[in-house]
């Protein structure tokens, strides 16, 4: 898969000194995109737009920050 056109965001509650942070590429079809800030080289998750959203939809249930 090539690659060279994803946007990736990086999360919004990712504080600015680095730490465990995540960036996600959501803008190509099909597939949305997962990969570590530490080790951006060091691999990509690969899940459907589906099992992002549910992923996403859970972990707010769960947020301590309103």
């Amino acid at each position: 898969m090539d690659l060279s056109n994803a946007i990736w965001k990086k999360s919004t509650r990712s504080g600015t000194s680095g730490g465990d942070c995540v960036e996600v590429a959501d803008n190509l079809p099909g597939v949305v995109l997962i990969r570590d800030t530490k080790d951006r080289d060091g691999g990509t998750l690969h899940v459907t737009p589906a099992s992002w959203r549910a992923f996403v939809s859970l972990a707010k249930q769960f947020d301590p920050v309103p």
